[in-house]
């Protein structure tokens, strides 16, 4: 399938930031620091009630295989649990871990090979949330200003991150990130995620977002919609 770019190089309205609800903030904090992604997120305590698939994943696009290797030891090192070992495939080397708050993440490489030794370094990061309907969510972030810079069909689309966001925003079918990742589809009750950008919304697939320097609000305890 031909991939579709869409216009500028810049959006309107862009992800600013991404903050993760976590039960146990001091715990988390460390797991974050260890595995070495804390300056892409921010972390707040919520009792919000989750479970099963959360609906989303934070991708780390790193320079090789030893690369990944060391991210992903340092992730189970601090308390992750691997839900895919880190393995070859049809477009490079990854594995996906679970934070100990829930939290799914891949790394990976498009490089088959090392070209030096392994590294600290992030080139970069990708929320991936899991949709419905591909299209129609695309067309919800459009009317918000955003800009598509990579759109496959329904099967996938990628935004235009702003200057100053250390994340992109992607969206995938809900079950075929689900079976990526190596979990389940079925989830109910919170994302346990907030997305920080242009006002405050919900998206068709119940991502909630707040307007960017907004005060936190409260931690939750109520079930949200998955």
């Amino acid at each position: 399938m031909d991939m579709a770019i869409n216009g500028s190089t810049a959006s309107d309205t862009s992800l600013a930031s991404v903050t993760v609800e976590v039960a146990d903030l001091d715990a988390a904090r460390r797991f974050y620091a260890a595995f070495g992604v804390d300056a892409y997120i921010s972390l707040r305590a919520s009792e919000a009630h989750s479970t099963g698939f959360r609906g989303f994943t934070l991708g780390v696009t790193v320079s090789g295989p030893a690369t990944v290797d060391g991210f992903v030891g340092a992730a189970v090192d601090a308390g992750a649990t691997v839900l895919k070992p880190a393995a070859k495939s049809l477009w490079g080397y990854g594995g996906v871990v679970q934070a100990p708050d829930g939290t799914i993440w891949k790394i990976a490489t498009s490089a088959k090979k090392d070209t030096g030794p392994a590294t600290r370094e992030i080139d970069e990061v990708v929320l991936l949330i899991g949709v419905e309907d591909v299209k129609a969510t695309k067309e919800f972030y459009v009317g918000r200003g955003m800009t598509v810079t990579k759109s496959f069909g329904g099967k996938y689309a990628e935004f235009a991150p702003g200057q100053s966001s250390p994340v992109k925003l992607a969206l995938y079918k809900r079950r075929g990130l689900a079976k990526d990742l190596g979990v389940p589809a079925d989830g109910t009750g919170s994302h346990r995620i907030a997305l920080g950008g242009g006002g405050s919304f919900t998206d068709p697939d119940g991502f909630a977002w707040e307007a960017a320097g907004s005060p936190a609000p409260a931690p939750s305890t109520a079930p949200e919609p998955s």
